[in-house]
């Protein structure tokens, strides 16, 4: 890819970024100072964390009510805390985490596990803009937990060049965010790994198969429709919060 761009990052590294014309997709140099960036896992300036897992999980309930099964298991691969996972079991979803990089707050005692019967759908949210290889990362994620679906979530950006560097999506004074793309940007990954493409509301899957109901997905995942559409969904699922605790409590000590 062709350079674009330098800036500062860290507040000490200057490094280059690099622009593809062709899917409108930008990624910096070789990202040695990672090990750096990840001191901590979730940056200090991050304060939308809570709020943004909130306005997450009712866009997710909707779209998993109206296209997959209810009764199905849900991995979060990349899940932090745990605040997202612990968020859609409180309404209903049999959802797992999965973190190798930060530690279970929220969700303990249903860390996801490898299985043969897989999950109807994995989740990875603000995540693919800090992989260096988004291709990889994607199919290895389907693979590797045998889902045929991701849904995930990333800034998208609409012009055909790079951003401005006032773009708060660069992210320059945490050093995480390495790749940046546009809808175009992931139509071609979609092709390249034969899967169909969606994008709306802040969401967009990669699936092997088409979603059922796509309009109504678009429609009812917008911000006020699908607290609605959340609030009578709570009424056909039961909340997993007090189950959840009696299987914490009732565990099996650990073996000295």
């Amino acid at each position: 890819m062709p350079f674009a761009f330098s800036e500062k990052i860290l507040k000490k590294y200057v490094i280059s970024y690099f622009y593809c014309k062709y899917c409108n997709f930008v990624q910096t140099e070789k990202p040695y100072w990672l090990d750096e960036a990840y001191n901590n896992p979730i940056a200090d300036s991050d304060t939308g964390l809570i709020q943004r897992n909130i306005s997450l999980s009712s866009r997710l309930a909707v779209l998993i009510a109206l296209n997959f099964d209810l009764q199905g298991s849900y991995l979060d691969i990349a899940g932090g805390y745990g605040i997202l996972t612990r968020l859609m079991r409180d309404d209903g979803f049999n959802y797992f985490w999965q973190d190798p990089y930060c530690q279970n707050v929220f969700a303990l005692g249903f860390e996801g596990s490898k299985s043969e019967h897989g999950y109807d759908a994995i989740t990875a949210f603000e995540v693919l803009e800090h992989v260096e290889d988004p291709v990889g990362f994607i199919q290895n994620a389907m693979l590797e937990n045998n889902s045929k679906t991701i849904i995930f979530s990333t800034e998208c950006f609409s012009a055909e060049a790079p951003p401005n560097s006032d773009w708060w999506y660069y992210s320059f004074s945490t050093g995480q965010h390495i790749s940046f793309f546009s809808s175009r940007a992931l139509q071609e990954i979609s092709q390249k790994l034969h899967l169909y493409f969606y994008s709306f509301n802040g969401l967009h899957i990669l699936s092997k198969y088409p979603l059922k109901y796509p309009t109504l997905s678009r429609v009812f995942t917008k911000r006020y429709l699908s607290s609605i559409f959340t609030f009578f969904l709570n009424r056909l699922l039961n909340s997993k919060t007090l189950s959840d605790s009696q299987l914490n409590l009732h565990k099996p000590a650990s073996p000295e």
